[in-house]
């Protein structure tokens, strides 16, 4: 969405509220396409002392799989973006500074890059999820698959098979 900053740069005090939705269903993450719902934005710009200040909040729903039993997992995404909107250009790299080009800024380049860099890498079904099992795939939550839990190393194989023959 984009705002037009000329009626408020000016006014001490002035505000433009905005509300609206966002599309990201074509947004790759990891291989899938996890926001399938629009991302709801919200927030506000406001002149305070001739400085331009956004806050701006994302509510999403992400869709995933659990990284250890892939059981679908679905998380509240609640994103709180303040930035400074600034004409002059920064000498240092501060995270809460946005350069302004022109009159008008595209309010899905901030607060969507926001909104991605809090999803986590992976996320549980549970914070002690079994998985799955290396060996038959079966879903260790539901119950024991019946697989034996010992793995011989196979360069100990030979000493395996002479300690079967003791017995």
């Amino acid at each position: 969405m984009k705002l037009d900053l000329k009626r408020i740069s000016v006014t001490d005090g002035a505000v433009i509220p905005f509300s609206y939705d966002a599309d990201l269903t074509k947004e790759e993450m990891n291989g899938e396409y996890p926001f399938r719902t629009p991302v709801h934005i919200e927030g506000e710009v406001r002149n305070h002392l001739g400085v331009l200040k956004l806050h701006a909040t994302a509510n999403a729903l992400y869709e995933t799989r659990c990284a250890r039993c892939l059981t679908p997992v679905n998380v509240d995404l609640d994103v709180t973006c303040d930035m400074i909107l600034s004409r002059e250009e920064q000498k240092d790299d501060r995270d809460d500074v946005y350069q302004l080009e022109g009159d008008s800024i595209e309010l899905d380049d901030i607060v969507i890059p926001a909104l991605i860099l809090e999803v986590d890498f992976a996320y549980y079904c549970k914070p002690d999820c079994k998985g799955l099992c290396p060996k038959c795939g079966k879903n260790r939550n539901e119950g024991p698959c019946g697989c034996d839990g010992r793995e011989i190393d196979s360069r100990l194989a030979v000493l395996q098979k002479l300690l079967d023959k003791k017995d």
